[in-house]
Order: structure tokens, then sequence, then C-alpha cells
């Protein structure tokens, strides 16, 4: 059985890795030829600001009192420039949203698992391409684009990572840095004659990175005071820093400026996903090369955007986040960049109808060269047999539009020119996407093969080796053929062959070969399988299609929870309503009024805000003081029940009950500090790692008879999971701990053994580390029940407090009792053990529900793997990358969420088997244990 799960977490890695190379592999080609317009450009050089962060309707809206809350830029869309909406793509993070600036392109989603690594994919960009670049701002983006780059042309200045500080008293400092280093290294080049010069020359570009937005923004969210005046600082720093170029390069026009942001930023405060306000980017631009400001009766946008800005009467023209590349390019006259997928947004440029045109053609050109590049890349690896070219854009039709355009354009006929390369890019990164998907459906069919397979084999070996499903069906065993083996051995050493010939990358062998071991051992098993359509033929017909009726619409009532979190309400509230229909109502009315009151209790969290919900701390005190009541009568019972309460097992209670008020207090000075904006107490952040530690430890110290040893873990789960509470969900898991408490004596009493008395079985059991496997009985249909509840469960425990199949619904402020400077990885684990303590209190209450009722772990804990495949293969074929971001982002996080859930579950199982089956003894004294 061993090697079984550890070959079902192989699967399992498999099928989790695969979304990504089915669809989200990295677009990026090479081996193109450099394209650049063949005019001189209108400008010298090129100055981008990017405020981190910054949200489109922050910058553009009026403040309360109808002023514009960044003049400097108000004023440059009136009178000097243009403007519009940057919309970014999923995943909407720093690094891939300064990928689609500089280098024009969109990363793949997976990308988001690279966010601050140092330009790990080798790409172009405007950076390599300019004469020189000099940059300023966090570590984290600059040297994503001066990495394994060639020569020393690209030059960055930046300041510590421990400056990005969220608990910091005035993070508009990381800003005033950058403006005050660019102001000294101008007046530097002033009296520095190689520096002079270098400033001096044509083809430069100067890149500001601004963070402080971004970071208020995840302290004290978009809303806050704190978000909109760091707008200001971004606004007076560029207004000063327009002026003084202007004035040390005389005037001379040859400078164009950009102004734009990486991503928004939702209303709590985080992004990563596709929300509209993390999406929508303000876009300005000036200077050479910009079209003057265009003033309008009428625009063709259909949103309330205009009239809300009072911008109504100004033109505004959106882009995609990538035109910026092709566009910033066009204006200093460098190579587009060669990965670049953006198209010229040719009504930005102020120039001749001649410019525009060859740089619309040059665009095209460079964007046809990675179709071509990919295309004979694919062509190469494919049997011409099996060789489908894109029909739409065939050689011949290539080089008909290309000449067709040339003859426009030396025609002067410079509109149809643009709209015809128009036409051949649309075409061409149809075709790039055509070919960047070209064996996805073959890819999938694979893992599908896998997932049905593993699922049966699983399934058959629930009902070959734990139930008495084919006990009774008399059949003579043959022997084995050596017909099957052989079969897929042939179809195997074929398979590999045809991906062998066709220079097929690693990973497609693992997808295209593993089906084939799963489906020979589900084969070989046959005779289970005859048994068992023998064994359901004896069943009513309206019976099976009863129980398969349930069972479906549970399943479904799953997936669709996971869109609709009400749905989990409403799954709560038939489980209250369940004792009824059950003989549970009459044998045990009690534990029946518990069971419908606390399921109930917790049917309300899924109806509560999903995020964006404001801090409220009283809710987390409350909460702590609710479990000390709590505590406080469990010690006084067990006092009571017990002859001879154990000092040890008391001053381990009290211990943890001290380190329940410890993190209450922990929580609220630190929550006082911050606002007061006194940074994070080093006593505090100590006290809360050494609570976050302990709580690991001490469950073990407890008595192994189940209640003292279930309550030891709630209570140390619950003094770490107040640390990581910012509001009512701190609530969740004590409520979902007493209908968790409640589940067990369901169970016990669910069972038919009406000889032994309920409550001497439930006080007299023990968790023990090796069980005895000659008390476990075979499965009957009620324990598919018991697995489907602890699915449903898990889910409830997943999204009982927040939408976490977005990236967007974390909150940062869940940390800050730990940390305050910026550690995406160290944050991210903090935030994922916090989603992670619900899920260990529900595992270690089916550890005790699978000894309360004789159960082998192995045999209930293969049913919720089948109920979560199926799940899975659920979110398999809903996993899309067309339509909304929002749309795209979701159904990634959804798949990737229940194949986690999956693979971690096999971990968590583990561990709550250590928690509540191990015991550690102090200075070497065996303790007795008196019940």
């Amino acid at each position: 059985m061993l090697l079984f799960f550890i070959l079902g977490l192989l699967v399992h890695f498999v099928f989790f890795g695969s979304i990504f190379d089915i669809y989200f592999t990295s677009p990026l080609v090479h081996g193109m030829t450099p394209q650049f317009t063949p005019l001189p450009p209108p400008a010298k050089r090129l100055v981008l600001f990017v405020a981190d962060g910054l949200r489109a309707d922050t910058l553009y809206e009026l403040d309360e009192n109808g002023n514009p809350r960044a003049p400097f830029i108000r004023n440059i869309i009136m009178h000097e420039g243009s403007w519009g909406i940057s919309h970014t793509r999923v995943p909407t993070e720093s690094r891939p949203g300064h990928v689609a600036l500089i280098a024009g392109f969109y990363e793949d989603v997976s990308a988001v698992a690279k966010g601050w690594k140092e330009n790990p994919v080798g790409f172009d960009s405007l950076v390599n391409e300019s004469k020189y670049t000099w940059s300023w701002g966090s570590p984290d983006i600059l040297t994503m684009f001066a990495k394994g780059v060639g020569g020393d042309h690209i030059y960055t200045y930046s300041y510590d990572a421990e400056s990005e500080d969220f608990g910091a008293h005035d993070v508009t400092k990381l800003d005033t840095w950058v403006f005050d280093n660019v102001k000294e290294f101008f007046h530097a080049a002033r009296n520095n004659q190689s520096l002079f010069s270098k400033v001096n020359e044509e083809k430069i570009v100067f890149f500001l990175h601004l963070l402080g937005i971004d970071t208020n923004g995840h302290a004290h969210r978009p809303t806050s005071r704190e978000y909109k005046d760091n707008v200001k600082v971004v606004d007076d720093g560029i207004k000063e820093i327009v002026s003084m170029l202007e004035h040390f390069y005389g005037n001379d026009g040859k400078t164009a400026f950009i102004f734009t942001s990486d991503h928004g930023m939702t209303d709590w405060g985080f992004h990563g996903a596709g929300h509209p306000s993390e999406t929508l980017t303000p876009f300005v631009t000036w200077g050479a090369g910009i079209k003057y400001p265009q003033k309008v009766s009428a625009q063709k946008f259909d949103d309330a955007f205009l009239k809300e800005w009072k911008l109504e009467n100004w033109k505004r023209q959106d882009i995609h986040q990538a035109d910026v590349a092709p566009l910033m390019a066009s204006l200093i006259g460098v190579p587009f960049p060669l990965n670049s997928v953006g198209i010229l947004p040719v009504d930005y440029l102020n120039n001749t109808d001649l410019f525009k045109a060859e740089s619309m053609f040059t665009n095209a050109m460079q964007i046809l060269e990675q179709f071509k590049v990919k295309m004979t890349q694919k062509k190469e690896a494919t049997l011409p047999v099996f060789f489908t070219p894109f029909k739409l854009l065939s050689e011949s039709k290539q080089l008909n539009i290309l000449r067709k355009a040339r003859s426009y354009i030396k025609q002067r006929k410079y509109d149809e020119a643009v709209s015809l390369c128009k036409e051949l890019i649309h075409l061409a990164l149809k075709g790039l996407s055509y070919y960047h998907t070209y064996d996805r459906f073959f890819l999938g069919i694979n893992v599908v093969l896998g997932f049905v397979g593993w699922t049966s084999y699983a399934a058959l070996l629930i009902i070959k080796s734990h139930s008495n499903l084919t006990r009774g069906v008399s059949k003579e065993v043959k022997k084995p053929s050596h017909l099957l083996p052989c079969s897929f051995i042939a179809i195997g050493v074929l398979v590999a062959f045809f991906l062998l010939i066709q220079d097929c990358p690693w990973t497609y062998y693992v997808y295209c070969l593993l089906p084939m071991p799963i489906w020979y051992a589900v084969l070989r098993e046959f005779q289970v399988i005859q048994d068992f359509v023998i064994s359901l033929l004896t069943f009513p017909p309206s019976q099976l299609v009863g129980y398969l009726f349930v069972f479906t619409l549970g399943i479904e009532v799953l997936v669709l929870s996971f869109f609709y979190r009400y749905m989990l309400t409403a799954g709560l509230i038939a489980f209250a309503c369940w004792p009824f229909i059950t003989q549970l109502w009459t044998r045990a009315k009690s534990i029946s009024l518990s069971w419908i009151f606390f399921s109930l209790l917790l049917a309300v969290f899924p109806l509560m805000p999903v995020v964006g919900r404001k801090p409220d701390i009283f809710l987390v005190m409350g909460a702590g003081l609710l479990l000390l009541l709590l505590s406080l009568s469990v010690v006084t019972s067990l006092i009571k029940r017990k002859d001879h309460f154990i000092n040890e097992e008391l001053l381990l209670h009290l211990f943890q009950m001290l380190s329940i008020v410890l993190s209450m207090c922990v929580v609220y000075t630190t929550h006082d500090s911050l606002r007061k904006k006194q940074g994070l107490p080093l006593f505090n952040q100590i006290i809360s790692w050494i609570t976050l530690a302990s709580s690991f430890v001490l469950p073990l110290l407890s008595p192994t008879s189940l209640f003292e040893r279930l309550f030891s873990i709630l209570l140390s789960s619950m003094s770490a999971y107040l640390l990581l509470s910012t509001g009512y969900e701190a609530l969740f898991p004590l409520v979902l701990s007493c209908l968790m408490f409640v589940w067990i004596q369901v169970e016990q009493e669910t069972l038919k053994q009406p000889s032994v008395s309920y409550k001497q079985k439930v006080t007299s059991v023990q968790f023990t580390y090796n069980p005895d496997i000659t008390q476990f009985r075979q499965l009957y249909l009620d324990d598919v029940r018991r697995a489907f509840f602890l699915v449903f469960f898990l889910v409830t425990a997943f999204f009982g407090t927040g939408n976490i199949a977005s990236i967007n619904s974390f909150d940062l402020a869940s940390v800050y009792c730990f940390l305050t400077v910026f550690s995406p990885f160290m944050m991210g684990a903090l935030m994922m053990w916090k989603i992670l303590i619900p899920f260990v209190l529900v595992m270690c209450a089916f550890e005790a529900v699978q000894l309360t009722t004789q159960l082998s772990s192995k045999s209930l804990f293969l049913m919720v793997l089948i109920i979560s495949d199926i799940m899975a293969l659920h979110f398999f074929f809903l996993v899309k990358d067309y339509g909304s971001w929002l749309d795209i982002g979701t159904s990634i996080s959804h798949y990737v969420i229940v194949m986690s859930m999956t693979i971690v579950l096999v971990f968590l199982n583990g561990l709550a088997h250590l928690l509540t089956t191990k015991k550690l003894e102090l200075c070497g004294k065996p303790k007795s244990h008196l019940i």
C-alpha cells in the first residue's frame, strides 16, 4: 500500500504539472532577425515612469474637493499629450507587467512563480536594444532587465530590499529616493565629461520604477489616504524631473515621456488575478513624436469612466500593455523587441503618414518573423503526414500582403498600408497561437486517459481489498495471459518511437506513457471488474440509479461551490437536515441538536464577504475570548472527570491558554502600532514566531486520549491562527472544530452497535501510532457518505472565509504580526499555513472518525482521493486560456487548488496521524493516563 501511495503522489504531480504544459507554456521563440523603421525617429531619448500598483481610476479621478489628484499629469492630458487606459493581463504581478511593458510579450501564467527571480528566461527587450539605459528603483525589478545582458550599456541604481517595509512610517521615501537620485545623477553629469557625452547620445532610455504606491496599497489599501497622497508625491516628483530634463537638454524637444503602471490593485490591497481594478492601468504620454490633446464631442467607450473622471472631452485611446514596447521602440528608433507581440498604436504618433506606415510595416515584419520561426520549429518536429499548416496565412498570402503593403506605401496610400499591416499582424498572432497550442488536444487526451485510468484503479483496489461487493461471486481464477503485458509493451514502444522521431520534449513521454502501466493494472483486474458487475446486477435498477444520482449531485455541488460559495451554505443546511432522514434523530437527540446547531452556524460563514472586508480587530479578540471560555470549561470538566488530574497535563493546558492570551495581546498591540505608523514591535515579532513554532510541538505533549489530544491541537492551532487573522475569519476554525467534535460523535452513533455503550466507547478511545489492523472492518455503502462528508468539510475549510481560488484574495495584513518587510515567499508560506490550519483540524477529526468507526485509514482515504480526482477532472475540462482574464485566472486556480488538495491531502494525512498519535515525554518521565 505504501508503494501505491508513492505512485499516487507521482501520478498526481504529473497531472498537476500537465496544465502548464498543455495550456501555459512559454510563448518565446528565438532566431528572428531584428526589425526597425528605416526613417529618422522623432525622439533622441525616452523617459519611462512606472508607478507600481497604480490604478487608473485613482490617477484620473478628482478628489473629494473636485480637484485633480495628480495636477501635473492632468495638465499633460489636457494641454500636452495623449492618454488612455492600458489593459494588462493575468497574472497581474510586477514581473509579468514589466516584461509586457518593456519586452512587449505576455509571460505565461506560471511566470507568477518566477515573480521575483532575475531573468530566468532569456528574452529581448527595449533595454537590450537601447544604446544606453539608466534605471532607478526596486532591486527586484531592475535586475530583471540587467542580468544576463551582453555589454555594459545598462546601469541600475536601487535601494536595499529591506526598505520595502509595509510597516514603515513613510513608504513614499521609496519614490522620493528615486527622484532624488535622478537629480543627483544629472547634476553629476554636468561635471563628468564621459557621463555627459553618454546622456547626450541618441537611442537612450531613462527608467524610473516607483514602488511607493504599491507598498502603500498593500499596507493601507488603495482607498486609504496614504495611497492617494502617494499619488500626489509621484505627480510632484515627475513634474520636477520633467522640468529638470528640459532644462538639462535645453528644451530641444527630443525627449519622449511615458507614464504608466505595471498593474492595479483590488480594494483590499492585493493583485495577481483579473479583476478590472487590477487590469486597468493609466497610460499618459507626451513629448517628442506624441500627438497633442484632441478635443472631441463623443467617444466610442461605453463605460462610465469618462464622466466620472471629467475627461469626456479629451480623446481617450486605450491600448494593450504589450503595445507600449513597440511604441517606445518607434519613438527612439531602436529595433522592435524580437519577442514582442504588441501592435504599434499609431494614433498616438505625431509624425508623417509615411513614418506611421513604415513603422507599422516594421511591426508586421517583426511579428511575422516570429510566426515563421514557430511554424518552422513545429514543422521540423512533426512527421509530414501529421503536419497541418495554418491555412489562413500561407506563404503565398504572406508574400501577397507584404507586396501589396509596400506598393501602397510607394503610392502614398498610407492608411491602406497601415490597415493591411494590421490585418497581417492579426493573422500572424492567430498563427502563433495556433502553433503554440498545436499539441494541446493530443496531450489533453493522454492526461484524461491517465486520470480515468488512475481513478478506475483506485476504485478497483477498494472493491477488491476493502469491500464485500465481490464476495460470494464464485469464479474460477484464470491463469494470467501473456497477451496483455505484451500488448501494452508493444503499444508503449510504438508510442515512444513516435515521440522520438518527432523530437518531442521529455514531458510528452511522461504524459503519453503514463496511462500504459495504469491501464495495464486496471485490465489485470478484469476478474474483479466482472465480479463487481455481476454483484451490481443483483441490486434493483431504481436503487442503483438513485445512488448514482445522489453521488453525482454531491460531486456537482462540490464543483459548483468553487464558483458560488453559497453552495457550501446549501450543503451545510442539507447536512443539518440529515439526522431527520436517518435513525440518528430518534437514537441521539442531544447529539443531533448539536449537529444541527453547529452545521447551521458554520453555514453562515460562506455568506460573509469574500474579500475586501475591513480589518476588525475586535472580532479577533472576541474569538480569543470565546476560546478561553471554552478552555476553562473543558479543563474544569477534565478535573471533575478524572480522579487525578496530572500536574503536567494541567500545566500544558494552562500554558496553551496563556499562549492564546499572548496571541490576542500581540494582535492588538501590533495593529495599534501599525495604525500609528510605528512599525512592527520586535517583541511582538519574537512572540509570534515562538507561538507559531510551539503550535507544532505542544499537542505532542498532551495525552493521546481522543478528546484531550484533539482539544490540545485546537488550542495550539488557534493561537497561531489568531496571529494570522484580521477579522471574522478568526471565529471560523473554532466553529469548524466544534462541528468536527460533534461529527466524531455522530459517526459513532450511526454505527449499528446497540450492545456497545456509546459514552463508554468514546471516552475509552486512545489514538495509537500502530493501530490493530485486525479491528478494522470492511467498507459499507454508508462509508461513501463519510468520505463525501470529509471532502465537503475540506472544501468548506478552503472557501469558508474567502475565495482563495483567486490569488488576489490574500490579505498581506494577515502576516503583519510576523513581518512587514516585503518577502514574497515567506509571506506566501505564512498565508498558506493560515489556509491549511482549518484543513489540519478537519484531517485530525477524520483520524478520530476512522478510529471510532473501526475503518482502515487506507480504504476511506482511497475513496476521498477518488472523489477529489473526479472533481479535478471536472476542472481540467473547465480550464481556459481565452475570454476575460478574470475567467482565465479563476479556471487555473480551481484546477490548481483541487490538484494541490489531493497532493497535500497525502502529506496532511500523515501530519494529522503524527499530531494525534505521537507522544513526547518530558525529561524521560513516562506519564500515566488515568481515564
